[in-house]
């Protein structure tokens, strides 16, 4: 998940042609409004992929927000039990990370599952395959933009 994380908020830049600027300006310039732009693009690429209606956008976004927030959390927290350097930690800290990073990583998935279910109320299940879907489009749209950009060609990877 936090992949996916990370690569939606590179396609959400490079949707809103905001990419080169963030690179530029690391650190500087209205951060907060490049952000918004962001969301906005990601917003608007998985409205048109999931074919939402006026109605389904206003119920299944708060929803859909409100488990970005949830995952990007999980996230974070299984980032923080990941050391840089492990040979400063004892064999029973890094037991300890593991079974702390399995617990957080079943939580992803309870959480998916829960949304799963959450989001079959708002939109139909096929709606729901097509979100999941795009997540994965756009994330592998991103990582083909980034390396094109970066002049190696487009990204290789399997299809998921």
């Amino acid at each position: 998940m936090n992949y996916l994380f990370r690569t939606l908020l590179l396609l959400s830049l490079l949707t809103a042609g905001l990419l080169p600027e963030a690179v530029a300006q690391r650190g500087g310039g209205n951060r907060q409004e490049r952000l918004s732009q962001l969301e906005n693009a990601r917003v608007a690429y998985i409205t048109q992929r999931v074919a939402l209606t006026p109605e389904q956008a206003q119920k299944f976004w708060p929803l859909y927000n409100e488990f970005t927030a949830k995952r990007r959390d999980l996230n974070q927290r299984l980032r923080q039990l990941r050391p840089s350097q492990t040979d400063a930690l004892s064999e029973q800290q890094l037991r300890d990370n593991f079974s702390q990073s399995f617990k957080l990583r079943q939580q992803d998935i309870e959480l998916e599952k829960d949304y799963f279910d959450k989001f079959q109320r708002v939109i139909s299940v096929r709606q729901v395959a097509a979100l999941f879907l795009a997540e994965r489009q756009f994330t592998r749209e991103v990582l083909k933009r980034v390396a094109d950009r970066q002049g190696r060609g487009p990204a290789g990877g399997t299809d998921d």
